[in-house]
């Protein structure tokens, strides 16, 4: 059997169980086959010669438990850390220590996050809520090959549970505290001989815990929000060798915001102060979150010649407008009532997306050039326009607009690309492509209101383009019928970027083009029929230009920079077993250590009078981070997971299911404080219920199981503002499934 034929069957066979795994516990277990599409063709997880991971069936419903938004992916495999200044948008995703920290609408982000084919550019698109999935593939170290630009750290893929050509669906329910709803269904099936269909839809909403307790509050209290997401699917099948399929989704999120808590780091250390409540806070600010988008995509794929052609076209668009206190308490020093703690004054801001749109186009022919020999060739194109407004406001006197700047951004980006998969050897196959990309992108900024006396300013503007080649080469060798050794070298890289805050700055800064070459070496097993598997790489990799922040200081200014080098190594492994029917069990755990390397890099510290462990240069009164770790690069993360069912009758089954996701500590910013940084943080989940008929599901869960709060980042500016994790969730759900 040739690769594409392989490929094909395979496809087929995925295609015909059109289940969503997401929906299904008795329909995913770690025992059965994982079908990915990491190197766009399908293979088994098992032989694809990379860092692979795949969160699916009863992971992936037990990890959203309790209205989780995308953050729920943090620590859930070897390697990968979320984060969010946001709330329910605009997650920062870490894969190996590398992310980007930066809050900034126009943040150029090294993780890629590619929902159903299409890549998702912009970070608040990348915020699109989780709902009937068939799997997430995690894709560890730089994918410069076939998907390109903004990959050096890694690939997230969602895949969607795809329309069926048998009725099918499901309905579930969960309520919880704080008065989580959490409603989710899905219903699937043809329409004709010809077209099939899939319509889902998400509902979650949660009432505001957070009780504001500052002095004639705007606002009573935080936290609440209120979400709506769908999606709509449409498969045509005009012949045997032709599909099209529409995809249509979109999301509108009403509040949802991260509360900022004033002083709530002790001075000296990364704890939380004595005495800390995680259900109260003190602003006099305004919180607004308001997000929505849609988005929608045609893929072809048809049988040409000796191979199959498959276009994907795509056109997304966001807005938000985005409000918070920066300096999360009340009032200032010189304007009492001030607090919790010391303000030297008040800050209040919002961020605005007021127009954006990104098409994209993807066109790739796969092909077998013989029996041995697998060929991809493809085309993508890049066009995207975004417009930024970032506003300050005077709080202490009626809240009205004292600083305005706006920011206009057009990117191209175009590439060509081949990969070629030759089995040299019925053990051995190697693999290896290459990809040039042209980027270009004009950028202009000024500011119209300036706040404290400081006028307008620019036009400034920057042209920035750059031309890059960059690939990969991996072997992967089938020592025997269970374990595949693999060796993989990657080059990817992240686009140049440019950056305009001029409310408070006067300067537009730019970021140069960053690459990244990495090696991997690993292997993948089974054992036990199948039953286990057991998968583990090292790596190791360097960064040229590496792309870094600078956020916030005491100058309230985001600035981009380029470090000379970043080094990181690592291991990750994978296990899983399932030694009975009725128990899974399921371990992961990764060690990540960086350095930055550049001996002339300075950058700003704290406006805060934080404790600096970095050497100080006495005439910039800057800190010196040569040979700091990155920030929000936990070194090591650990995971796992079992389920045990007692059958108690032919048709149903009660099952207990535990999991835990540890990473541990990290430094928040490029600078080395004793303050702003954050101690391990390990959370525990439970989840008990009912299975009948694998139809009818009724559970009870918690999530953040011992309540365990802990600083996940903090507000680089006036004073030791930090804000926490989630609070423990919990409720009960109910599954129909049709």
């Amino acid at each position: 059997m040739t690769l594409r034929t392989f490929s094909r069957v395979a496809l087929a066979a995925t295609l015909l169980a059109g289940t969503s795994l997401t929906s299904a516990y008795a329909q995913s277990s770690v025992s059965d086959e994982i079908i990915v599409t990491a190197q766009k063709r399908v293979q088994s997880l098992q032989d694809v010669p990379l860092s692979l991971d795949v969160v699916r069936g009863q992971e992936l419903d037990v990890a959203r438990a309790g209205g989780e938004d995308i953050l729920f992916l943090s620590a859930r495999v070897p390697s990968l850390y979320a984060e969010g200044s946001f709330g329910r948008t605009f997650p920062r995703f870490y894969i190996r220590g590398l992310g980007n920290t930066d809050f900034d609408l126009n943040a150029n982000q090294p993780v890629s996050l590619v929902y159903d084919g299409v890549v998702l550019e912009n970070p608040v698109l990348k915020g699109f809520p989780v709902f009937d999935l068939d799997r997430i593939e995690v894709l560890r170290g730089p994918q410069g090959t076939l998907f390109g630009r903004n990959t050096p750290a890694g690939v997230i893929k969602f895949e969607s549970a795809r329309p069926t050509r048998d009725v099918e669906g499901y309905v579930r329910g969960a309520y919880g505290r704080f008065d989580t709803i959490d409603l989710e269904g899905a219903v699937s099936g043809p329409l004709s001989d010809t077209v099939s269909a899939r319509v889902s839809a998400l509902y979650q909403s949660r009432d505001d815990y957070v009780e504001n307790i500052a002095p004639n509050p705007s606002e009573e209290a935080f936290e609440d929000f209120n979400e709506y997401s769908g999606r709509i699917q449409v498969l045509f099948e005009p012949a045997a060798d032709t599909t099209f399929l529409l995809n249509v989704h979109g999301r509108k999120l009403d509040g949802g915001s991260r509360t900022f808590r004033a002083n709530s780091i002790q001075p000296g250390t990364g704890r939380l102060v004595a005495g800390f409540e995680r259900f109260t806070a003190a602003q006099d600010a305004t919180q607004l979150l308001d997000v929505e988008n849609f988005g929608s995509s045609l893929t072809i794929e048809s049988e040409v010649g000796a191979g199959t052609l498959t276009s994907i076209t795509a056109f997304e668009s966001v807005r938000i407008d985005a409000r918070g206190d920066v300096d999360g308490g009340v009032g200032a020093v010189f304007a009492p009532p001030s607090g919790p703690g010391f303000i030297p004054f008040a800050a209040e801001s919002q961020d605005n997306i007021t127009g954006h749109s990104q098409w994209t186009q993807e066109l790739r022919y796969n092909f077998d050039a013989s029996d041995t020999v697998n060929v991809t060739l493809g085309g993508f194109a890049f066009i995207e326009n975004l417009e930024i407004e970032s506003l300050s406001f005077d709080t202490l006197f009626g809240g009205g607009v004292n600083g305005r700047a706006i920011q206009d951004q057009d990117t191209e980006a175009f590439a060509l690309f081949t990969s070629l998969a030759w089995q040299a050897t019925n053990r051995l196959t190697a693999t290896g492509g290459v990809r040039l990309s042209f980027e270009s992108k004009d950028f202009v900024a000024s500011r119209t209101i300036g706040p404290f006396g400081s006028g307008t300013l620019g036009p400034l503007d920057a042209n920035l383009d750059d031309t890059v080649l960059t690939g990969d080469l991996s072997l992967n060798y089938e020592l025997n019928e269970v374990v595949n050794l693999f060796a993989r070298y990657s080059r990817g890289f992240r686009a140049p970027n440019v950056q305009g805050r001029l409310v408070f700055g006067d300067v537009i800064t730019v970021a140069d083009t960053e690459t990244i070459d990495s090696i991997d070496m690993g292997f993948k097993s089974r054992f036990l029929d199948g039953r286990g598997t057991f998968n583990a790489t090292a790596f190791i990799f360097e960064t040229r230009n590496q792309q870094l922040t600078a956020v916030g200081g005491a100058g309230n200014f985001n600035q981009l920079i380029n470090a000379e080098a970043v080094g990181g190594k690592g291991i990750e492994i994978d296990a899983s077993l399932a030694p009975t029917d009725f128990i899974e069990l399921t371990a992961g755990f990764s060690i990540n250590d960086t350095e930055i390397y550049d001996g002339t890099l300075e950058v700003g510290v704290c406006g805060a009078p934080c404790t600096i462990l970095d050497p100080v240069n006495p005439v910039t009164g800057n800190a010196q981070i040569d040979g700091n770790a990155l920030p929000q690069a936990p070194k090591y993360i650990a995971n796992a997971s079992a389920r045990f069912g007692v059958p108690i009758s032919d048709t149903g089954e009660i099952f207990f299911y535990g999991d835990v996701a540890h990473r541990s500590a990290v430094n928040f910013f490029l600078y080395d404080s004793a303050e702003f940084r954050s101690d391990g943080l390990t959370e525990v989940g439970l989840r008990v219920g009912y299975v009948h008929d694998d139809d009818l599901e009724i559970a009870a869960y918690i999530r953040n199981a011992f309540g365990v709060t802990e600083l996940e980042g903090a507000v680089d500016f006036n004073n030791f503002t930090g804000f926490i994790n989630e609070p423990s969730l919990y409720g009960v759900e109910v599954t129909k499934r049709f």
